[in-house]
């Protein structure tokens, strides 16, 4: 049996991974046609990466699932430890990320190679991050806690709805949440590979 907190954290994984790939597609393909990316749309991307796995997904984890396997598996503490600082650590990162866009687009085309370079960083960083989850934490949860654990888990982690895992979204970020969908191709959204967009002249 796969409990709702699991099956929550896997389509929040992959929900996540399709935006952070959906990304790097859109950059690389404004690279090859040497256009502007939409920096309104890849702006709305980071806030969600921002504002749902970095804020909420995260701090669920951290403060409700960890705790628990600590307090029966003393062995996997380092590990667990090792996860709680990369979600600081991340969120640090999607700073960096956000200020490197940030460059880019008030100081234009020589900012570019930097952005690209720390939202590169960031994708592997996290993608390993989750990936990790999945292989040690994730089982290790399934065979280790008990009823009443997974009982208060999946209370707490189904108040979580992502819009990108089949929600509908709250009235607050439905804006948020249409302007990705229109502006990014599948598997996130419904827009074209990369529209092209003008040539960014050198800045003075």
């Amino acid at each position: 049996m796969t409990h709702a907190t699991t099956r929550i954290i896997l389509d929040e994984h992959a929900a996540l991974s399709a935006m952070l790939r959906s990304i790097l597609m859109l950059l690389a393909e404004h690279r090859r046609q040497q256009s502007l990316p939409d920096f309104t749309a890849l702006r709305a991307m980071l806030f969600y990466v921002d504002q749902f796995p970095e804020q909420l997904h995260h701090r669920h984890e951290s403060e409700l699932l960890f705790p628990k396997l600590r307090a029966r598996v003393p062995l996997a503490r380092e590990l667990l430890d090792r996860l709680d600082h990369e979600h600081a650590r991340g969120e640090r990162n999607i700073r960096e990320v956000e200020h490197a866009l940030l460059m880019f687009e008030m100081l234009g085309e020589a900012h570019r190679a930097r952005f690209e370079a720390a939202m590169e960083r960031y994708a592997e960083f996290y993608l390993a991050h989750m990936a990790l989850e999945e292989k040690e934490i994730l089982p290790l949860a399934e065979r280790i806690l008990g009823a009443d654990d997974w009982d208060e888990l999946d209370t707490a982690f189904r108040r979580h709805r992502d819009p990108f895992t089949g929600h509908e979204p709250a009235d607050e970020w439905r804006a948020l949440f249409t302007r990705i969908v229109n502006a990014v191709p599948a598997p996130i959204g419904l827009g074209p590979a990369a529209a092209r967009r003008p040539r960014m002249a050198a800045r003075a």
